[in-house]
């Protein structure tokens, strides 16, 4: 099965139902605070509760502290009685489950749950409303009217191993795309590192391990990587090349000049752009080189953040690169309209078909947000285009046109 849509209900600013298809490339615009982060977080969030062997229908806390808070900061106007629908669907089947925030026991269950497949056969389980510390729960399938059911996370456990539905519930933690994330803010490069006793699998949240990765492929590979990365940078950042300098267990990432080799500078000297772009250069470069055995979903926030909108193009077209690996995904937020405008422009020239990209606008009118999918043609036409979204320039040339001509 291949994860195809993420549905949500009352969740954090969405109080209307609200859902995202996943392509090999979607991505989210719209304005600050309008509720994309929220959304570009979601997969994230749900693979706490798919793969995890507790009873709690979410652990937010293997999410990190800035990313977790309390259950009540994912419901919809913060209701300490409230509760928060979420749904997975898959090109073979279907899941939705509510989860009831119990505010006197600090505890979250499983109210209702609703599953469907393209075979026909379907599960549904409702909560008793019992002792939340002990729920039991009322529940049908295609095979039997009544069956005594658990939960593991948001995933029904029933104990009978001759159920139809089971192996289909039970192989949707396995179906699910393993999830990378990429934050907006990502570390500035130290002077120094220790070298890793093994290279780390991704370059992780504020792409602290990028480095390490590139220590790694020089110490212990071929170097291979880091030759990928440094062709990128000769038509990126020409005339300069990423090395490593190795001394005992310590190490450095250094720059040095494609003209003259004594010129070298430390990358904790350089500007923020290059330390801003690495980790997610590395990723893509680690994914061309050895593509991922399952599914990815990666999910970047603001991956143009401290970059020249000049870069801002050349990032598009390194997603796009990355889509030729079938299992990975992207799931992207962004400011910038030169990285729409190259989308657009790669489908244009064929480069990559219309219905492999979902763009979304994310609307904020005050009280809750909605997603709006924007409609993009084999000619990289858009369609239904929000009004207001990068206009900013147009208007900012009114209003210059018109200020010089009052004053000549």
């Amino acid at each position: 099965m291949s994860l195809v849509a993420l549905t949500v209900e009352k969740y954090k600013c969405f109080e209307r139902r609200q859902t995202l298809e996943l392509r090999p490339i979607t991505v989210l615009l719209g304005r600050n605070n309008s509720g994309k982060s929220a959304l570009a977080r979601l997969p994230l969030l749900l693979e706490t509760g798919l793969r995890t062997e507790s009873e709690a229908p979410l652990e937010r806390e293997n999410l990190g502290i800035e990313l977790a808070g309390d259950f009540t900061d994912l419901i919809f106007g913060q209701r300490p009685h409230g509760n928060v629908t979420f749904g997975l669907h898959f090109d073979a089947a279907d899941i939705e489950a509510t989860i009831q925030n119990v505010d006197e026991y600090q505890i979250q269950v499983v109210s209702e749950f609703r599953s469907s497949s393209r075979d026909g056969s379907f599960l549904n389980a409702t909560w008793n409303l019992d002792d939340p510390r002990r729920p039991t729960w009322s529940s049908s399938t295609s095979v039997r009217d009544s069956i005594d059911v658990t939960f593991r996370g948001l995933i029904p456990w029933p104990p009978d191993l001759h159920l139809k539905r089971r192996s289909r519930m039970s192989a949707i933690p396995d179906e699910y795309p393993l999830i990378r994330y990429v934050g907006p803010f990502r570390d500035r490069p130290q002077r120094f590192y220790r070298l890793p006793s093994r290279a780390p699998a991704a370059v992780g949240v504020l792409g602290e391990d990028a480095p390490h990765i590139l220590a790694d492929d020089v110490s212990r590979g071929d170097g291979g990587l880091l030759a990928a990365v440094n062709d990128y940078l000769r038509r990126e950042l020409p005339g300069w090349l990423l090395g490593v300098d190795r001394s005992s267990s310590l190490y450095s990432l250094v720059l040095t000049s494609g003209t003259d080799s004594t010129v070298r500078v430390n990358l904790a000297d350089t500007g923020t752009g290059l330390a801003q772009v690495l980790p997610i250069l590395v990723q893509r470069t680690m994914d061309e080189l050895r593509p991922p055995k399952r599914s990815v979903l990666e999910i970047i926030e603001q991956p143009e953040l401290h970059l020249h909108p000049a870069a801002h193009a050349a990032l598009a077209d390194l997603y796009i690169a990355g889509t030729a690996q079938k299992r990975c995904r992207f799931l992207i937020e962004t400011h910038s309209e030169t990285f729409v405008l190259r989308l657009r422009r790669r489908v244009a020239e064929g480069r990559i078909p219309s219905n492999q990209i979902a763009l979304y606008y994310v609307e904020h009118d005050g009280s809750s947000a909605d997603i709006r999918r924007i409609e993009l043609d084999n000619l990289g036409n858009v369609q239904n285009w929000p009004t207001g979204i990068f206009s900013e320039d147009y208007a900012e040339t009114r209003a210059l046109a018109a200020a010089q001509i009052e004053r000549t």
